[in-house]
């Protein structure tokens, strides 16, 4: 064993070798990132109240005034007036004819006694439900019951709601079924009520998008200009 005192080597080592053991001096804790708060927020707040007024104010007032423009009367609501002037309903949206001399538009669950503008939806009965097929059952049962002239089978949309309650549109097949029992009603030939849904049938959007269809409120209205209003039931 060497003698560290008389080995030149031991005691040229010593000193490195102390050196790595020393202590070094101490390393600084890392220091947490400044986030200059005041400076971004200002920019943030300033960018959040420009999308705003783009997006919230200026984007919607733009698209307003220019449907006001180019399309006044379906900006407004497309609404429908009598030939008094008196508005008497919208064509977007379904209302319930219950005579028998009017087209009856398609179901409705929308609120509690049906095409509830303000209840938009459908009844969320599945197909296994018993609740949906008693009630399909008695409308068909009613609808046979009120069109004795009809041929069979009655059209499914005339049995079934739609899904939001408010579809103001039947299917041409669907209006012509009910063509029989509105001309009884208001002592008619059959072939003028047909004609008349023939002449307010509407074709498909664009020529291909959509169905062919019939507006129920314009029907109905266009029935009483056109062939005068259905009697009164005696004592009504």
């Amino acid at each position: 064993m060497r003698d560290s005192k008389h080995d030149p080597l031991a005691r040229a080592a010593t000193p490195a070798a102390a050196r790595a053991e020393r202590p070094s001096a101490p390393i600084p804790a890392p220091s947490r990132p400044e986030f200059p708060v005041r400076s971004n927020l200002g920019p943030a707040v300033r960018a959040t109240l420009l999308t705003l007024l783009l997006t919230g104010v200026a984007y919607p007032l733009t698209m307003t005034g220019l449907a006001r423009v180019l399309f006044p009367r379906r900006s407004a609501g497309s609404f429908v007036a009598d030939a008094n002037g008196k508005v008497v309903g919208s064509e977007l949206i379904a209302q319930p004819f219950a005579g028998p001399g009017y087209f009856h538009p398609r179901p409705s669950a929308a609120g509690d006694g049906g095409w509830d503008a303000s209840s938009s939806g459908g009844s969320n009965l599945g197909p296994t439900s018993r609740k949906l097929r008693d009630v399909a059952a008695a409308r068909l049962a009613r609808l046979v019951g009120e069109n004795p002239g009809a041929p069979l089978p009655v059209p499914a949309e005339l049995v079934m709601a739609s899904a939001s309650g408010l579809d103001p549109h039947l299917s041409p097949a669907a209006a012509l079924w009910q063509a029989p029992r509105v001309a009884a009603a208001r002592r008619l030939a059959v072939e003028r009520v047909r004609a008349l849904v023939s002449e307010f049938t509407e074709g498909r959007d664009l020529g291909v998008l959509g169905e062919p269809r019939v507006n129920v409120l314009l029907l109905n209205l266009a029935l009483d200009r056109r062939l005068g209003a259905p009697e009164l039931p005696s004592g009504g």
